[in-house]
């Protein structure tokens, strides 16, 4: 289900694919796996929306990508991750980690605590050009980085402590308690992606639950408020 206002589009979460195992249950905001539909195969150079929740002590073995930049988004638990670059993390919530696969890596992601679940979001985005050397990077950003404003956490020239993608995108993350209200201009020249994670946010009067996602087609001014908390991601896209 889809509902179009005058300059946007809303992907409702009750149409993202989904897959179950015993270990991960995962929500695809676009054709993902065994999910296709051909009106969402990403928007711009968006790709990749998963929402994925993963057991105590499970995750994905060793595996490859290449051509892809790849972010890592912890909304609670934290992720334990090596690759064959030789690097050695945990992310946590309030961290943001990106992964250039450029020519090929191998990275394996698995829930840190042998107790307690993990929620995070993994987000593909189509490089801007191929044969890239693969490269990792991972910033801390607090809470305060975010309450109550729009916080950017990457960009293409990795401007304001930001993590460097390889992508004419500007990510912004952004926590909001009641009464919080933040507002965006998406440019007449570009495009946006507007990813509600946690709570329940509200977008020009329009009310958004977690995992909705609104496609921004052409200039428009954004207000984005909660009357409960909500955590969202804004995609400023070329």
């Amino acid at each position: 289900m889809s509902q179009n206002t005058i300059t946007h589009l809303i992907h409702d979460r009750n149409a993202r694919g989904r897959s179950q195992t015993g270990w991960l249950d995962s929500y695809h905001t676009f054709s993902f796996s065994n999910f296709y539909d051909p009106n969402r195969m990403g928007f711009r150079s968006l790709r990749v929306i998963n929402d994925d929740r993963i057991a105590p002590g499970a995750g994905f073995p060793t595996h490859g990508h290449r051509d892809m930049e790849i972010l890592t988004y912890v909304l609670s638990g934290a992720v334990e991750h090596k690759d064959s670059l030789g690097t050695g993390s945990v992310i946590r919530p309030g961290d943001v980690q990106i992964m250039s696969a450029g020519t090929g890596i191998q990275h394996s992601e698995f829930n840190h605590s042998q107790t307690e679940p993990l929620h995070l979001l993994q987000i593909w985005i189509l490089p801007d050009e191929k044969g890239l050397a693969p490269r990792y990077e991972q910033k801390a950003f607090t809470l305060a980085d975010k309450r109550g404003k729009l916080r950017l956490v990457a960009a293409k020239d990795g401007r304001d402590g930001a993590v460097i993608i390889h992508q004419d995108v500007n990510l912004y993350a952004s926590i909001l308690e009641p009464g919080d209200v933040v507002s965006y201009h998406v440019q007449g020249d570009r495009y946006a992606w507007l990813q509600i994670a946690q709570g329940v946010a509200n977008l020009n009067g329009e009310e958004l639950r977690a995992g909705d996602g609104v496609q921004i087609n052409s200039e428009e001014q954004l207000e984005i408020s909660t009357n409960i908390g909500t955590e969202f991601l804004l995609f400023d896209l070329g």
